[in-house]
């Protein structure tokens, strides 16, 4: 299969002067409140988020949705949160990275942080890849795919993209 790649950036331009408007509007949105994941050990989870990479646990209590099962947050900064699910008793099995679903959750943090927790995912072992001298990729203790990035909030690898 060849992909046509001048078609492609053709599209993506029809699309950026139909869509991308001269005069953006305010989000109706406040911001994200918090992205749920699932955890399949609530204590290694926590160990991992707030100690190896410095977000607070901000609560925990039993989840609404299903009976013993735990609710718990993750301060990552600007009024966000990090959430997590355990179901015990419930065999979810291995996270999948599929298509149609969750790709990865990066998140923004001051480039002296940056090279902290880089240097805590190494001591750690944490299997990592840097791109672009900005970007860590890594997966937590469930499979789930995370970026630290070091550009602002609103950039991406110098550029503005809000």
């Amino acid at each position: 299969m060849t992909i046509d790649y001048a078609a492609i950036e053709a599209r993506r331009e029809q699309i950026r002067a139909r869509h991308l408007l001269a005069r953006r509007p305010p989000s109706s949105a406040r911001g994200l409140h918090h992205f749920a994941l699932l955890s399949s050990d609530v204590e290694r989870t926590i160990r991992f988020y707030q100690d190896l990479l410095e977000f607070p646990l901000t609560e925990i209590f039993e989840n609404r949705d299903y009976k013993g099962s735990n609710h718990f947050f993750f301060d990552i900064g600007n009024g966000n949160l990090l959430a997590f699910f355990d179901f015990p008793g419930l065999d979810l099995g291995p996270y999948q990275e599929v298509l149609g679903g969750l790709h990865h959750i990066a998140i923004s943090v001051d480039p002296v942080t940056w090279e902290r927790l880089r240097g805590k995912l190494e001591m750690a072992g944490v299997p990592h890849q840097i791109e672009s001298g900005a970007s860590i990729y890594f997966k937590d203790p469930d499979g789930a795919r995370l970026e630290l990035l070091a550009d602002h909030l609103g950039e991406m690898y110098g550029s503005r993209v809000m």
